[in-house]
């Protein structure tokens, strides 16, 4: 049985500048919460990508004021300095923090080699939600290429919400989120230009938020006397032979993360000797058996009355359900609401659109939006795998391997979701979980992987836990 311990907050540019006037009201200054997030700036930059010259870029606000406290930090490390600044600063903190930058500071038009030279960007951070300045987006154009780059709190031009590129942003090696990771670093733009993620305490307490990224699983120890269907029994519930192999690779997975018993019905032609095989009329017995836990439902299913009829059974029984892949497709928002089943749905962006609309820019208001009108945990597939149960709490696992994106790996994904709910694991931790999990041996099997590799590699990665 696995445990999914909280993990970091996510949190909205509002939210976040909520926090910070809280712990301003309750006596800390500004000043005093830029000079602890140039002081993290300052050690997380040299712990990542020490080097002797750098290059801060300081806008006009807090982003930049942050950015002369980084330019003091690194240049009392040893490291030779240069700041370049679109404007003068415009806010008190980052007035008085520019005032004790007693170097040159220069235009953009000054700007010279930047080989083997840090860039750390501080023009513009969480607050900016319009186009760049146009002399902002001809610097950062001039610096494409360079690097290695480091973004204060976020990439400029990058919408801290929604993760929307305003103009060409600067992709980072390395984003120092001050205080917490905001949405827009996990979501579009947002995530494909923040590098490496960092979180800077800056002493602001922080709300409790809906939000959270996804956490590294714990693994606890079976008891000495448990038996297999202490362990759970899933049905999966599959169909003919051209797309067996879908079910197959699903049922396996869920083995594979531990559930006691597996039983396939249908017509997959390899699997397994330890999955149990059962016809329709034997497999619908185990709806009502109070030993099987869940039932897994889509993946190698075909358009047709039989998986429609599984489907309604399905929904109308008391089981927890995981719908991935065709029963996706032949399900719509109504059947979802009515159903009677606790349900995890698992759709990639396009069966996403099918049953819910267009996702637009914010992914995550979506997938929550979606969770709310199927009353059920929804899973959206993708770089960062979104979360959503009905009550609104979001999940984002970022722990993933591009090489991931191969035929049947949505399916391994499916049967981890439906093994660890057969074991006892709430629909939306098991979910949250098994994305963790499908991403760990996503990398641990590395470029080449197909996925049955995946499936083998689950044992390697339970242990690891």
């Amino acid at each position: 049985m696995l445990m999914l311990p909280a993990g970091p907050p996510l949190l909205t540019p509002d939210e976040m500048r909520g926090a910070e006037a809280a712990a301003i009201a309750a006596g800390t200054p500004a000043l005093v919460l830029m000079e602890r997030a140039a002081a993290a700036g300052t050690a997380a930059i040299m712990a990542f990508a020490p080097r002797g010259r750098a290059l801060v870029l300081c806008g006009p606000g807090n982003n930049g004021g942050d950015g002369y406290g980084v330019a003091l930090g690194l240049r009392a490390r040893g490291v030779s300095v240069d700041v370049i600044a679109l404007a003068p600063p415009a806010t008190e903190p980052a007035q008085t923090m520019a005032a004790r930058w007693d170097g040159p500071v220069l235009g953009p038009e000054t700007l010279a080699d930047t080989h083997d030279t840090l860039i750390v960007d501080a023009l513009f951070g969480t607050g900016l939600g319009r186009p760049l300045p146009p002399a902002a987006e001809a610097l950062l154009a001039a610096l494409q290429g360079s690097g290695p780059v480091v973004a204060l709190d976020i990439a400029s031009g990058i919408d801290a919400l929604t993760g929307e590129a305003h103009g060409q942003p600067l992709a980072a090696d390395l984003t120092i989120a001050f205080g917490a990771a905001k949405h827009g670093h996990v979501q579009g733009a947002g995530a494909r230009t923040r590098g490496r993620l960092v979180v800077a305490d800056i002493g602001a307490a922080l709300p409790d938020v809906p939000i959270h990224l996804v956490s590294r699983p714990l693994r606890g120890v079976p008891a000495p006397d448990t038996h297999k269907f202490a362990r759970g029994q899933l049905l999966v519930v599959g169909s003919h032979l051209a797309t067996g192999g879908a079910a197959a690779l699903a049922a396996s997975a869920a083995l594979r993360s531990g559930a006691g018993v597996v039983t396939l019905a249908g017509d997959a032609a390899t699997l397994p000797n330890a999955i149990m095989r059962r016809d329709d009329a034997a497999a619908r017995t185990l709806l009502d058996d109070r030993r099987t836990t869940a039932l897994l439902l889509g993946p190698g299913l075909a358009e047709d009355g039989r998986s429609r009829d599984w489907l309604n059974r399905a929904l109308a029984a008391s089981l927890p359900v995981v719908l991935d892949a065709m029963a996706l497709r032949l399900a719509d928002p109504a059947m979802l609401a009515a159903a009677r089943a606790p349900m995890v749905l698992t759709p990639h962006e396009g069966e996403f659109r099918a049953l819910f609309g267009d996702i637009g820019p914010n992914r995550i208001a979506a997938v929550q939006a979606a969770a709310s009108l199927a009353s059920a945990v929804v899973l959206l597939k993708g770089p960062e795998t979104i979360i959503a149960a009905p009550d609104g709490r979001v999940l984002v696992n970022t722990h993933a391997s591009p090489h991931l994106a191969t035929a049947g790996s949505g399916d391994v994904l499916a049967g981890i979701i439906a093994g660890l709910i057969a074991q006892g694991m709430d629909p939306f931790r098991a979910a949250a979980a098994a994305a963790w999990l499908h991403g760990e041996a996503g990398f641990l099997c590395g470029p080449g992987l197909i996925a049955d590799d995946l499936v083998a590699a689950l044992p390697s990665v339970l242990a690891s836990l």
